[in-house]
């Protein structure tokens, strides 16, 4: 694990740096009436990650970057599950907790990483979690990285999948957003091919899964030996997957990864998808894509400009609100929030 760690802190990620949440959220080149955004600073919320945590594999880590959080309600209060790396996108990440309340800011939990490398199939870090609330219960789906062994490589590497590092869907069930219980698989390797992202569940500005058509789905846009896959579950805990297309950016360039999907209501009639792609010159932009909840796989439009909120969008304060900390400067875990109008879809 300790070299891991090292190997974490000479990989470059200089390629990323030109992920801005100010260049991708807060300017919309146009603004229909169902696109969410754009985006406008909240600085009063901004959260520094205070100390470095302890260090349960005692390998040396530190935290010096924090990014790709999920935001849910609870008890009046903000909490915050958030993914915390030796520099900007690297391996070797952990997930922690901070809570925030309009009184006191925010406090970080002192016992944090909540989620850390226990298993095989994360070794090279747990990242980017998804929170949803269902009943009195909150699953997060979360990935773990990991290097195959021979065996997973011949079984799922092919010349269009070639396969170095490893991305599988974990989960895992808490009472309370602070101790967490892990659950294993998400996403089995005969679906995943040793590569899935990103366990996009339709939610509602709650932070609750809504089902679609009676059945929850989730939107797996990137892996799966290179095909768009889309599982059902009646529960959220029990998946059925298969192949299924359900998003084509052909025309605006070529797609990452979807981020987060967003619903206006408990019923809704319309949802919006938010996505990574790249564009034809090469550059890193976000987008968003309208459907009609009864055809969840049907896009209508779609507009540029986009969240990229990995852990999905949040009501609050009757705003949508999400946090990203790519704007942070080198070696500054900071988050820095943003919000927008809360239209009805």
């Amino acid at each position: 694990m300790r070299g891991y760690y090292l190997e974490a802190l000479r990989q470059d990620t200089s390629q990323l740096d030109d992920i801005s949440s100010a260049k991708i959220s807060m300017v919309y080149p146009k603004t229909p009436d169902w696109c969410v955004g754009p985006f406008q600073l909240e600085s009063g919320m901004t959260f520094r990650k205070p100390n470095q945590w302890h260090d349960p594999l005692d390998i040396g880590w530190t935290g010096n970057f924090i990014f790709n959080c999920s935001l849910m309600k609870k008890d009046g209060k903000l909490y915050m599950m958030y993914r915390c790396a030796p520099k900007k996108e690297s391996l070797c990440s952990r997930i922690g907790l901070a809570v925030y309340d309009e009184k006191n800011g925010w406090t970080d939990y002192e016992q944090n990483p909540v989620i850390y490398p226990t298993e095989d199939d994360e070794v090279l870090g747990c990242e980017d979690p998804k929170l949803y609330n269902i009943g009195n219960l909150y699953i997060m789906f979360y990935h773990g990285i990991f290097y195959p062994n021979s065996e997973q490589k011949q079984l799922y590497e092919s010349p269009d999948n070639p396969i170095s590092i490893a991305t599988n869907i974990k989960w895992a069930i808490s009472e309370d957003l602070i101790l967490w219980e892990k659950k294993g698989l998400a996403v089995p390797l005969d679906v995943s091919k040793l590569w899935a992202k990103a366990a996009v569940i339709p939610r509602d500005p709650d932070g609750c899964p809504v089902k679609i058509n009676g059945e929850y789905l989730m939107y797996l846009s990137e892996g799966c030996g290179n095909k768009q896959t889309v599982g059902r579950s009646s529960d959220m805990m029990h998946w059925d997957f298969y192949e299924q297309s359900f998003l084509d950016c052909n025309g605006i360039g070529r797609l990452y990864e979807v981020s987060c999907c967003i619903c206006g209501d408990n019923k809704p009639n319309y949802m919006v998808m938010d996505f990574f792609y790249q564009k034809p010159d090469g550059s890193k932009g976000g987008a968003q894509a309208l459907y009609k909840t009864d055809e969840p796989f049907k896009q209508l439009q779609i507009n540029e400009g986009a969240s990229l909120s990995w852990g999905g969008l949040l009501e609050y304060n009757n705003r949508w609100l999400f946090a990203q900390g790519w704007d942070a400067p080198p070696d500054t875990p900071e988050m820095y929030f943003y919000s927008a109008e809360k239209k009805r879809l």
